[in-house]
């Protein structure tokens, strides 16, 4: 990814293929379900700013904006030998041990702890992210962040999915949403770009990554703020097939459906399926065309959820949704009963009017 140029001081990004980006910022925002939080003011970006600097502010912004306040705590199943009795006796240990003889006693007790699976992955972020970014001043910002999380009492170990399921930010933790859901998205969005047989990616290769997840995730997050309260709004919707009769094995090798925007009204069902790529492609002997297992993908979360007695399903519509690279497309057709629309959103334009188009392709 490259900076090409700056339009009314926005940065403008370019893809491998050509795709130009002038807000990653609003696409940030959005993808880590940010909207109405943070705003582009909250940010010093400009047209040097590369994607992992941009996750960096973003998380390093949310923390600060936390620790103006104490961290959230939880209780700690705590073993210790105190001299009077706090929760529950461990008569094993304090007779093995002899420790009534020295006026002690062991015991099992919860204890209120900043060392909680939420905190620890706030700082596990903000290491990494301090490793990350080539930026001195916001190295040492993040990285002063994780010490100041360490003075606080939270550990540095990344919680394992079990404990993080284990502590679930209930929907008036605000502030805790925010964090969690950032330093989520940053380890999620770099992590995986180490992993093994990613090795010898160029930096091109790894942001290359980064913009089809950052898109698709800002398009889901997008339609789950701006449609709140008006549509339902489902995101990486598991869909399954209209099977028969299969063998044995079948089930285990059957690939799986996955939409990644599903918007429903009561009346109307829009499948959406988010793109980075051009929505075009050369013909063999001339001309373009639109990519064609992409409408076979559509065709089939379409189809497959027909006929099974929902009338939202026998006439859902279908959206395949591309950034524009050199035109904008935007034609549609029915098959077999279903609307589907090929259509692209120039993420060059200004963030309202990105929004405004998004909106107009929701129908909304």
């Amino acid at each position: 990814m490259t900076v090409a140029s700056t339009v009314d001081g926005d940065a403008t990004w370019h893809n491998h293929g050509g795709i130009p980006i002038r807000n990653l910022w609003m696409l940030l925002v959005y993808a880590a379900d940010l909207a109405g939080f943070l705003d582009r003011a909250d940010a010093d970006v400009d047209e040097e700013t590369e994607l992992p600097e941009l996750l960096a502010i973003l998380l390093a912004t949310v923390v600060e904006r936390r620790l103006r306040r104490s961290l959230s705590r939880g209780y700690r199943m705590t073993s210790a030998a105190p001299p009077r009795v706090r929760g529950r006796i461990d008569w094993l240990a304090t007779e093995s041990g002899s420790l009534l003889r020295r006026g002690l006693v062991a015991c099992r007790f919860e204890e209120l702890t900043n060392d909680t699976p939420r905190n620890r992955l706030v700082r596990a972020a903000l290491e990494r992210m301090a490793t990350v970014v080539p930026k001195p001043e916001l190295s040492r910002r993040c990285g002063a962040l994780a010490r100041t999380l360490a003075t606080h009492g939270v550990g540095g170990k990344r919680p394992t999915r079990s404990e993080a399921s284990k502590d679930q930010v209930a929907r008036h933790e605000t502030e805790d949403r925010l964090m969690v859901a950032v330093a989520t998205m940053a380890l999620d969005f770099l992590v995986p770009a180490e992993a093994a047989g990613d090795v010898h990616l160029t930096r091109l290769d790894r942001d290359e990554r980064l913009l089809r997840r950052i898109f698709e995730k800002a398009v889901a997050g997008f339609y789950r703020h701006e449609l709140a309260g008006s549509r339902r709004v489902r995101v990486q919707l598991g869909l399954s097939w209209d099977t028969a009769a299969p063998t044995p094995g079948l089930t285990a090798l059957l690939p799986g459906m996955q939409a990644d925007v599903v918007l429903e009204d009561g009346k109307r069902r829009t499948v959406i399926d988010t793109k980075f790529t051009g929505i075009l492609t050369a013909r063999p002997y001339g001309g373009e065309s639109f990519k064609s297992p992409h409408l076979y993908q559509m065709y089939a979360y379409l189809r497959s959820q027909a006929g099974k007695g929902d009338a939202q399903a026998d006439t859902a519509e279908g959206v395949l949704l591309h950034p524009s690279l050199d035109r904008d497309v935007d034609e549609s057709v029915t098959i077999q009963g279903h609307r589907i629309r090929f259509t692209t959103v120039d993420l060059a334009r200004s963030g309202a009017d990105v929004r405004a188009r998004l909106l107009e392709i929701a129908g909304a």
